[in-house]
């Protein structure tokens, strides 16, 4: 039988979470004054994607703090993102006891990525399973094959862009595992790295669609306009570099049996966590059970 193990990126559902609220200035707050918004928007995208894809077992991955591998590949990789609000600071950990108090296994690895992680049990699965990565983050969409799909949040709760390799070719005219060389030439503003000075995503997408690879385009580099010519051998450091940080790692020294992953959020566990989070009006976690 094959299981249907949902990978969640748990910090890409507690930001989304609490920017959602934060904006209007609703932290939420118990009675020691923790704010806990993050952590109730993400429970309840847990519950949304449950009802959703009915798992049959669910992970969550996070980031152990940001020095990673990359940062000491790149050491500006991710400079240009400032530190998280004081608020959300405390959800960090608070998010994983609640995870926890669900019965759902919190996996992640000092020096490595959410993303790494979630790649690396992906791998491990995959054969035997059918696996879902829930996420906002589509570097992960580099992960979708026939039996990952990817599911990305979009805006409001229990919206979803699933990817299955049709709809991604279909999407985007290359195939999931040619994302990782589009980003090579195109860069990353977001995780800040540079790719090709002066390639777009228009051109990046266009250039891999005929040359399938960055190896294949260097080798036929004679065969491109000028002006793309030379901006890529002008660039081809920075085109390796933003390569290998583009790239999802999936040999994570870590492990998780699926024996402690199994799907079991209950009522009598979300009740538990709507004691100690003390949030009002827990009857809708409950009705999404």
């Amino acid at each position: 039988m094959r299981n249907k193990i949902m990978l969640v990126d748990g910090m890409a559902l507690l930001f989304r979470a609490f920017y959602a609220t934060s904006v209007h200035g609703n932290f939420m707050r118990r009675s020691d004054s923790t704010p806990t918004n993050g952590i109730h928007g993400l429970v309840k995208h847990l519950l949304y994607a449950s009802q959703n894809f009915k798992p049959t077992h669910t992970i969550i991955c996070w980031d152990m703090g940001s020095e990673t591998f990359r940062t000491e590949a790149y050491e500006n990789y991710k400079a240009n993102r400032g530190a998280p609000p004081e608020e959300l600071i405390p959800q960090f950990d608070l998010a994983k006891e609640v995870v926890a108090q669900l019965n759902i296994p919190n996996i992640g690895y000092k020096g490595y990525e959410a993303d790494d992680c979630i790649g690396t049990l992906a791998a491990a699965y995959k054969e035997a399973h059918d696996v879902l990565v829930l996420t906002g983050d589509t570097d992960l969409l580099q992960l979708v094959d026939e039996t990952v799909h990817v599911a990305l949040l979009r805006k409001g709760l229990g919206n979803y862009e699933v990817y299955d390799p049709a709809t991604f070719v279909e999407a985007k005219g290359i195939n999931a595992s040619q994302l990782v060389d589009v980003k090579a030439l195109m860069g990353d503003s977001s995780d800040n790295y540079p790719g090709v000075k002066g390639i777009g995503e228009k051109t990046a997408y266009k250039l891999i669609q005929e040359h399938g690879t960055v190896d294949t385009l260097l080798e036929n580099v004679d065969s491109l306009t000028k002006g793309q010519r030379t901006k890529i051998l002008e660039c081809l450091d920075d085109l390796h570099m933003s390569r290998e940080l583009a790239a999802i790692y999936c040999e994570v020294p870590i492990e998780c049996s699926l024996e402690k992953a199994v799907h079991e959020v209950d009522e009598e566990r979300i009740e538990a966590v709507i004691r100690a989070m003390e949030w009002k009006r827990g009857e809708q976690f409950l009705q999404l059970l």
